[in-house]
């Protein structure tokens, strides 16, 4: 598909004619010889002297050459190019943190695989976790765990393949025995600030009680909520449990309802895929379209050819008039 970038240079097609025909003339004064007998050389050549100016008159060809001169860099000026089909580019218009809790005592095996068997807890929540990944796409999200300390496991990234694969590599206890829910939710918060979307979510999924935080999590999530992050957390395990086999649901549920997210707390594997389906039918996909058209520009073919017209123009003019002088 042809267009014109800038048609409106179009516009300046007649000023030539415009100067032509309402700007004064261009004159200029010439020596002359003066003679005494001017008058009898005038009737002996036959001519009749009259007071004037002398105007050089143009041919049609030069016109015409000079016109279509013009048009042509007007028409590169306009800078016709060449569009190609339309280019769609999806952009993420939401970053998403997993804050995910990797302490001692997601060991236990107290959830059921789809078998009946007994599954450790971190490996069910990573499976629920790897499909609700998957069904993510265009969103930018990253990975941090936390035991006794939190640690960006993955940086935000739309490769979700490779986030997947981050997941894998989590083994419970390698961030310590105890429980930062603060920490994790500081280093989340420290994640986003330099992100460029107003939709920001952190997803934190825990099994036990805040144990080894620097911050408290209370504090934590109202500076989340100051700075526009939404906060849903999980609980999972045991409520009833001991020290840091105990899930604290409570303070999951406060942290929540500080940055007006959602609570959620599941038992078993089951429930745990029922918790993220609902969250994924909470926050679909969300993306930003930006489309452009490829073009390529046209613009030194009418340059090339108003520089050839003018060119052959004027050598013709040349060679007319030594033709005339040889005459």
């Amino acid at each position: 598909m042809l267009s014109l970038a800038f048609p409106w240079a179009l516009l300046l097609l007649p000023l030539p004619w415009l100067v032509w025909r309402f700007a004064p003339a261009y004159r200029s004064r010439a020596q002359a010889t003066r003679i005494p007998f001017f008058r009898p050389v005038t009737e002996a050549a036959g001519v009749s002297p009259h007071p004037g100016a002398s105007i050089m008159r143009r041919s049609r060809f030069q016109i015409a050459a000079a016109g279509l001169v013009w048009a042509l860099i007007l028409l590169a000026l306009a800078r016709p190019e060449q569009l190609g089909d339309p280019v769609v580019i999806e952009k993420s218009a939401r970053d998403i943190v997993l804050a995910l809790d990797v302490s001692g005592s997601m060991d236990e095996r107290d959830f059921t695989s789809p078998d009946g068997t007994p599954q450790q807890r971190l490996a069910a929540v990573k499976s629920v976790l790897d499909g609700f990944i998957a069904e993510r796409s265009g969103d930018r999200m990253s990975l941090i765990i936390f035991g006794t300390r939190a640690f960006v496991q993955a940086p935000f990234t739309e490769d979700l393949t490779s986030l997947s694969g981050f997941l894998e590599q989590t083994q419970a206890g390698m961030a310590g025995p105890n429980t930062a829910l603060g920490d994790a939710i500081g280093l989340a918060i420290r994640s986003l600030e330099a992100s460029e979307v107003e939709e920001r979510l952190l997803l934190l999924l825990s099994d036990g009680a805040d144990t080894s935080s620097r911050m408290t999590p209370v504090n934590a999530a109202a500076i989340a909520a100051e700075r526009g992050v939404v906060i849903t957390t999980i609980g999972v395990g045991d409520p009833e449990g001991s020290g840091e086999n105990r899930v604290d649901l409570d303070l999951l549920e406060k942290i929540a309802g500080t940055t007006d997210g959602d609570y959620f707390f599941a038992s078993d594997t089951e429930a745990l895929q029922q918790v993220y389906s609902r969250i994924d039918a909470q926050i679909p996909r969300l993306v930003e379209q930006q489309s452009y058209r490829p073009s390529d520009s046209l613009a030194h073919i009418p340059l090339g050819l108003a520089a050839a017209i003018a060119f052959l123009a004027t050598a013709w003019l040349h060679l007319s008039s030594q033709r005339r002088a040889a005459a």
